[in-house]
């Protein structure tokens, strides 16, 4: 797979029926190996290892309801009272990040209401902060780490 632009981490791979196969900390099984799912697993161990997440507040790929259609989103961090801190959006390293990508996030989010998002197709990533009286994004430099009064 290819080189992503975040620190190396150590996965467990397996092959099944002729695919490699990730495990999944979080979903707790092993997951075949695609592109984008290369890039979802940096994702949650840059969560856990860099910016020290609980994993217990770690969620990944569920199916959301937006304007009465399923979808789903890729990664969520939750804080403790339920109310969602961090909305995730992967692409495969192949997948230019564009205004459609954002437009995307955004979607989600409307019914999700996140404090922060990031989008990232493992060589790219953009983080923005929410301003809802404003309705607004704003980018920022990085991700604020875990504490506990979030």
């Amino acid at each position: 797979m290819q080189k992503l632009n975040f620190n190396n981490y150590t996965f467990r791979f397996k092959n099944s029926e002729n695919k490699v196969a990730i495990f999944d900390e979080i979903r707790k099984k092993f997951i075949i190996l695609t592109p984008e799912e290369w890039v979802r697993q940096h994702v949650v161990r840059f969560l856990l290892e860099e910016k020290k997440y609980p994993k217990s507040h770690v969620n990944v790929e569920k199916i959301v309801k937006i304007n009465g259609l399923n979808k789903r989103y890729d990664i969520v961090v939750f804080k403790p009272d339920g109310s969602i801190f961090l909305l995730v959006e992967c692409k495969a390293p192949a997948v230019t990040i564009s205004q459609n990508t954002f437009d995307q996030i955004a979607r989600y989010n409307m019914s999700l209401n996140a404090v922060y998002m990031m989008v990232t197709n493992g060589l790219n990533h953009y983080f923005c902060q929410m301003d809802y009286e404003q309705e607004k994004y704003f980018f920022l430099q990085d991700l604020p780490e875990y504490t506990t009064n979030q």
